[in-house]
């Protein structure tokens, strides 16, 4: 039991650090993109610690198996360089568990990951799509700055403007277009004084002067119009709502179930492989701690990363090659997890179970 909670701690304390730093910098990266759209009037500076929030409830399935993975081979590293895993072993420590005490905390992190997976993650992605639609189709003029095309989602929405003084000064040559469901609405004006009434009503309203309006249908729906008005109050934004387009990532894991679309079906084995994919790599950080006698520590940690990242990539790309038919729906990406399992099982388990162990955990 004392070797038990001393190994548990070596792993969890590193795990803990490693997190938080991923997560910082992930949280990081995020916010600098979503800053930058704050800055040029595509994003209301209100959402972004929103936004921030659920990219990294989106990311948490990936940082947290990493973490594990960076933890174990820390820990593991650290036990070998200063001689304790040679004392365990010498004290007659059997390495099935040394073992054991690994796998205990890949599946306690392998069912948070699940939890993550399955119901956190597909209710990230939803918010963020609802909040990144209403941002792409409203309006944050303040911030809007001249010669600048600003368009919206699927070039829904168009404005351009030649010249303004500074944030919340009118407007001077204002050019908007705007795609509603069956005509194509465009407007030109003198002068823009920007009104907002709030991006969460999806109201922004707009004062032109010496505005003209040009209302052209699409294929014969609705006959062409022109308005001249010398003063108009103007709402540039689309009259539909945010995009209601069907996402896979943002579906229920009960309603994947019921699909048979390669794109759902992908999701799904994504969803239920990221749970395994998480105590396949923290048994796969053992043998990667590894190394040469009086050896440094961190000597294979360049090459435990990047083997980390080409499993990554694979991963990825056969959920991809699923989503677009390249591979069937079976073995569809099972294949992925199932390869680094047997390498594991030659690594790990079968040298445990031979009289005279080939491999040992020092």
């Amino acid at each position: 039991m004392i070797i038990n909670r001393y190994l548990f701690r070596e792993i969890t304390a590193p795990l803990g650090r490693a997190l938080v730093i991923l997560m910082v910098l992930f949280a990081t990266y995020s916010a600098a993109g979503f800053l930058s759209d704050a800055a040029n009037g595509l994003l209301p500076i209100t959402s972004i610690g929103e936004l921030v929030g659920l990219k990294l409830l989106i990311a948490l399935e990936v940082l947290i198996p990493i973490s594990l993975y960076v933890a174990v081979i820390l820990a593991f590293s650290r036990l070998r360089g200063d001689s304790e895993m040679t004392a365990m072993l010498a004290l007659t420590v059997p390495p099935w568990k040394i073992l054991a005490s690994v796998i205990k905390v890949s599946v306690m992190l392998a069912v948070v990951v699940a939890a993550l997976s399955f119901y956190a993650r597909p209710w990230a992605y939803a918010q963020l799509h609802r909040l990144a639609g209403y941002a792409a189709v409203t309006v944050h003029t303040d911030a809007m700055e001249p010669d600048t095309f600003y368009v919206g989602q699927n070039g829904q929405r168009v404005i351009f403007f030649a010249r303004r003084a500074g944030p919340g000064t009118p407007a001077h040559d204002v050019f908007v277009q705007v795609q509603h469901q069956d005509y194509t609405q465009i407007i030109s004006a003198r002068l823009a004084d920007p009104l907002p009434q709030g991006w969460q009503s999806g109201v922004s309203q707009v004062h032109l002067l010496d505005a003209h309006v040009y209302d052209i249908g699409h294929s014969g729906s609705a006959k062409d119009q022109v308005l001249d008005a010398g003063d108009l109050f103007l709402n540039p934004n689309p009259e539909t709502g945010p995009s209601k387009d069907y996402s896979a990532v943002a579906t229920a894991s009960r309603k994947l179930l019921r699909s048979d679309d390669p794109a759902d079906t992908a999701e799904l084995q994504w969803r239920l492989s990221t749970p395994l994919s998480t105590i396949l790599l923290g048994l796969l950080g053992i043998p990667m701690s590894g190394g040469r006698p009086r050896q440094s520590r961190y000597a294979r940690f360049g090459t435990a990363i990047l083997v980390y990242f080409a499993y990554y990539l694979i991963f990825t790309s056969a959920r991809t090659w699923v989503q677009h038919g390249v591979i069937p729906t079976p073995p569809g990406i099972w294949w992925v997890p199932g390869g680094l399992a047997l390498f594991l099982l030659g690594t790990l388990v079968k040298p445990l179970l031979s009289r005279r162990p080939r491999y040992r955990l020092a």
